[in-house]
């Protein structure tokens, strides 16, 4: 699979090539020991007015360009690290109190003339039909919804069809042992009795994926500007990325009863993985629960195409060279994202805010997932992690 993947990704090409981003050498010189005057965490510099972290830059920056409302929490969340994604609203109050500005980025990057026909537009309160901003947003916005249709063989149409019965045939169903040993036998031919069905299953998961991840690898090489990222910033970007975006693309293939595995056509069901031993089944009963919520969002195939996009180019990831440049990149994907649910969901004014707290649930369900690998891998010895997932989860956690 990894003649699929950029050539950093492979250990021996970083040794050869550019320098480590880890390394003293690999990475900007370090900032002073100042606290983000939001979270507490380490700050990066002095932004928007006060010292603050990248996370914290971030979301202020997003906020405020994008007029994101949140709802309204009475309970004055302390924000610090280790739980400032929990609670926006909070967040974002605590970011003015403390003095960042609205107006330090109420235009952004944007070019002078685009930045000009917008303060004229706010004195007279007109505006015009789309500027040659929104059109940019909007080519941008079909570049990205090309390359998904393009690198994902199960898209969210696909696999609704498929579990609603629309598609013609019907999946094969796991529901217990027997099925499972009759799925086995029908997809590899034969079936060895010494195998556990828990070793069976995360076998399985293991294969489908590393075959998301070769998906989404080629989706973010299809993003436009992600090619010219330093391929060490690529490599991070998509060993912190993949998990987060597999388990979003995965929520379509989920509903209440099970999860849809359309490599070989079968339907396990959501009981049958509940009734594996401990640690395994606790492997996808939480992306059951993050699906559950996640799709009440509604989103078709084009409003993934851009979260998935955003999802892979955050700035904040741990070792980046170039983090401005990727922020840059992610904001254009944001601004593309909120213009186009503006226009696809017009009755859902909230529906960014609410899809980029989905952001920070991923984030930590990755977080449980990793641990959950690290107890199977500790109370099992006949378990292989396969060579790439190693990879990914060596130094993350």
């Amino acid at each position: 699979m990894q003649d699929r993947l950029p050539s950093a990704w492979c250990p021996s090409s970083q040794s050869q090539g550019g320098p480590d981003p880890g390394s003293p050498t690999g990475s900007r010189p370090a900032s002073l020991a100042v606290e983000c005057r939001v979270c507490g965490d380490r700050a990066s510099g002095f932004h928007y007015g006060v010292h603050a972290c990248e996370g914290c830059k971030g979301f202020f920056r997003r906020t405020v360009r994008m007029k994101l409302q949140y709802e309204k929490c009475n309970l004055s969340c302390k924000i610090q690290k280790k739980n400032r994604n929990k609670c926006q609203f909070c967040r974002f109050q605590k970011c003015i109190r403390v003095g960042m500005s609205h107006s330090a980025i109420r235009f952004g990057r944007m070019p002078q003339a685009e930045k000009e026909r917008l303060i004229a537009e706010l004195a007279t309160g007109k505006q015009t039909e789309q500027s040659p901003h929104e059109a940019n947003l909007a080519s941008l916005s079909r570049l990205v919804y090309s390359a998904y249709l393009n690198n994902f063989t199960l898209t969210k149409e696909k696999a609704r069809a498929i579990l609603t019965g629309r598609a013609g045939q019907s999946p094969v169903v796991i529901h217990d042992m027997e099925s499972l040993k009759n799925a086995e036998s029908l997809f590899l031919g034969k079936w060895n009795i010494e195998r556990e069905a828990e070793l069976v299953m995360f076998n399985r998961y293991q294969h489908r994926s590393v075959e998301a991840i070769c998906e989404v690898t080629e989706f973010a090489k299809s993003i436009p500007g992600f090619g010219s990222l330093d391929l060490n910033d690529q490599v991070t970007l998509l060993k912190y990325g993949v998990h987060e975006a597999m388990f979003t693309l995965w929520s379509a293939y989920m509903n209440k009863d099970g999860i849809l595995v359309a490599t070989n056509n079968s339907f396990v069901t959501r009981e049958f993985l509940k009734t594996l031993r401990k640690p395994y089944s606790s492997v996808i009963e939480p992306k059951f629960e993050f699906a559950a919520r996640f799709n009440t969002l509604e989103l078709d195939d084009s409003d993934l195409a851009l979260f998935v996009a955003a999802i892979i180019l955050c700035g904040d990831r741990p070792g980046l060279l170039d983090a401005h440049q990727i922020e840059e990149l992610q904001d254009s994907i944001l601004q593309a994202f909120h213009l186009h649910l503006r226009n696809n969901h017009p009755d859902a004014p909230r529906l960014l805010a609410h899809a980029l707290q989905k952001m920070a649930d991923l984030r930590q369900l990755v977080t449980e997932h990793a641990d959950v690998v690290v107890a199977i891998k500790q109370s099992d010895a006949a378990f292989a992690l396969h060579p790439l997932l190693q990879e990914i989860y060596e130094d993350m956690y």
